[in-house]
C-alpha cells in the first residue's frame, strides 16, 4: 500500500508541474512532465489493481 501512495503522491505532483509549465509556456517542463504524469499515474493505477486494494 506504500508504494501506491508514493506513486499518487508522485503522478500529483508531476499533474501539478505540468499544468504549471502550460501556463508558462514551458515546453520542454510540459513535455517531462506529462510523460512523467502519464507514466507514473500507469503505474499508480496497474499497482492499485495488482496489489494495493485490500481483500
Amino acid at each position: 500500500m506504500g508504494l501506491v501512495i508514493i506513486f499518487a503522491l508522485v503522478t500529483i505532483l508531476a499533474g501539478i508541474g505540468t499544468v504549471s509549465a502550460f501556463k508558462n509556456k514551458n515546453y520542454l517542463g510540459l513535455m517531462f512532465g506529462a510523460g512523467t504524469f502519464l507514466v507514473f499515474g500507469w503505474f499508480t493505477l496497474m499497482t492499485f489493481i495488482n496489489s494495493g486494494y485490500p481483500t
